[in-house]
């Protein structure tokens, strides 16, 4: 049997995946499409973990001089024979990550941006040798490669410098390359310097692009289009491509053709649809596509077990503060809306394409109100449901894996009500853990009709249990005795709320379903029966686990029945 290719799992540099047997899923038609549209300067951006790093990379081994032209056999640009013949290994490029520029406060992140600047330098350390430079030039040069800029305009003046000498050396303008642009700013804005960092970074990009007679063109990526009176202000052909973009839509992220022929290619054809369901979703232009990293690690579970169950993996692999700092901060209507959103509804919102951290900060909550779901967007928390009608999107959750964040955050929201009724909360919690399935009844109706602004829509009815699920799992979690588990893979299924309760030996199984038309008896019934089927007390019966406690839930608007069965041994 042939071995299969290894998973890129977090690997971003695209020689190494095309020399050391990493499965590699082709976005060179990147590179024409490019050439074909290009502007001068050209800003990409999409979500955290889209494949912003490797695409990047991708574009520097194809363009820069010296390239090795065996990396792309195979690949849909080679096809191209004349771009390539034009374009492949005939320019110089810099190319540098700012997701490491950042720190505490700014004199870190001055230092580290330095260090950044120059390590790329030290890869053109041979321009030492150069009969077409200067030595006033080299002089230059050498500070650069040493890290020994005593003033900030040598900073702020260094890209620029190194195209000027590249472009004397080669007598070839040079191409610009920054990934992950706006990450020393978010860093900058929850440690109190982003001032500083706006000029920093202003200040580097307007010399290296802007007026720039050594610049061929400049690529940049980052998850937020920051306002161009921020960064890029005065730049002449700039163009913007976001995710509501049409073109270059495919090039970040999986199509759905993409992620069947990895699965073909891994013999995991049967996991299509739970991949869907996870991490599918996301509407860049007119083109759905998977996150990319969830794909991959998802894939790597399967293959070290098919049986593996489905894990959130993109909301761990980076920072999401911002994101948590607009929704901490929401009023009662957002939070309605969110409500909504989680309950398979869709918003209705004017998104704005170019922002700055300080409106984020702003201390008027209408206007934080206003961006918060301009970021939500392009940070991949919500995706458009449809084509904008205009500056208007239709938007929604992508799938179930960002569903979950949501719920974690409505856990959040309904935890800090329940403190603030500790009496009624504890008597729920008796009431759970006694087996009183009436006065469970009772009580999370009235949790329900104090704390959620649910209505009665057309939306799939296991987006609206996911609602209810994620209400009644807060109330619960908030007890901090109990060991509490959310979709816990229990005898042949997965048990919606399993509890253990091991200072009393008890342990309770409960599972929600939404009453479709107020049918509460026949909801209850068939939830009790998938308990039994599916043999969800297994695991509390291992766990030596006397009384077991079991709840059947129906939901509908805001009431609920509870029935209530219990196993003793």
């Amino acid at each position: 049997m042939t071995e299969k290719k290894k998973l890129p799992i977090g690997e971003e540099f695209f020689r190494n995946i095309r020399t050391k047997g990493f499965y590699y899923v082709d976005k060179t038609a990147f590179i024409s499409e490019l050439l074909r549209t290009r502007g001068s300067v050209n800003l990409f951006t999409r979500p955290r973990r889209f494949g912003k790093s490797l695409n990047m990379d991708m574009l520097k081994a194809f363009f820069e001089i010296g390239t090795d032209a065996t990396l792309f056999e195979g690949l849909k640009i080679i096809e191209e024979k004349e771009l390539c013949e034009l374009h492949m290994g005939k320019y110089p490029v810099i190319s540098i990550s700012l997701k490491d520029v950042g720190g505490q406060d700014f004199s870190t992140a001055y230092e580290t941006m330095c260090a950044v600047v120059s390590e790329e330098a030290s890869r053109f350390d041979f321009l030492m040798e150069s009969d077409r430079l200067m030595q006033y030039d080299k002089a230059k040069l050498g500070r650069l490669v040493e890290n020994r800029l005593e003033r900030p305009a040598e900073l702020y003046g260094s890209l620029k410098l190194l195209t000027r000498l590249l472009h004397k050396h080669y007598g070839i303008s040079t191409i610009v390359m920054i990934d992950e642009y706006d990450v020393p700013l978010d860093q900058a804005y929850h440690n109190g310097y982003y001032t500083q960092m706006v000029n920093l970074v202003r200040s580097v990009f307007s010399q290296v692009l802007k007026t720039n007679e050594n610049l061929e063109f400049a690529v940049i990526t980052g998850c937020l289009q920051i306002a161009k009176e921020s960064i890029f202000t005065g730049l002449n052909n700039f163009k913007v491509r976001t995710v509501s973009d049409i073109r270059f839509a495919e090039y970040f992220g999986f199509t759905d053709a993409e992620v069947k022929e990895l699965l073909d290619y891994y013999d995991l054809e049967d996991k299509l649809e739970c991949m869907k369901e996870w991490y599918d979703g996301y509407r860049f232009g007119n083109t759905y596509v998977y996150c990319p990293w969830d794909v991959l690690n998802q894939c790597d579970k399967f293959c070290e077990s098919r049986n593996a169950g489905m894990e959130s993996h993109w909301e761990n692999s980076s920072s999401n503060s911002i994101v948590k700092d607009i929704l901490e901060g929401s009023d009662k209507t957002t939070r309605a809306e969110i409500e909504a959103l989680i309950s398979g509804e869709y918003v209705e919102k004017p998104l704005i394409s170019g922002l700055t951290y300080s409106d984020l900060d702003s201390g008027e909550l209408q206007k934080r109100q206003k961006y918060l779901w301009s970021v939500l967007f392009a940070t991949g928390y919500l995706t458009d449901a449809g084509e904008p009608a205009g500056k208007v999107h239709r938007l929604v959750i992508p799938n179930k894996e960002i569903l979950e964040i949501y719920e974690e955050r409505i856990l959040d929201w309904f935890e800090t009500k329940t403190v603030r009724d500790k009496g009624r909360w504890e008597k729920f919690c008796t009431a759970v853990k006694k087996g009183d399935g009436e006065t469970f009844q009772l009580l999370f109706n009235s949790f329900m009709d104090d704390s959620i602004s649910i209505r009665d829509t057309y939306v799939r009815k296991e987006m609206k249990e996911n609602f209810y699920h994620g209400m009644l799992l807060g109330l619960i979690r908030a007890e901090e005795s109990w060991i509490v588990k959310s979709n816990a893979e229990s005898g042949i299924g997965y048990t919606d709320i399993m509890i253990w309760i091991p200072s009393e030996k008890t342990g309770c199984m409960m599972e929600v379903k939404y009453a479709q038309d107020g049918a509460f008896e026949t909801a209850c019934n068939k939830a009790m029966r998938q308990i039994e089927e599916k043999g969800y007390a297994a695991v509390l019966l291992q766990e030596g686990i006397q009384t077991i406690h079991k709840y059947a839930i129906a939901c509908y608007k805001k009431s609920c029945k509870v029935v209530y069965d219990k196993l003793q041994f």
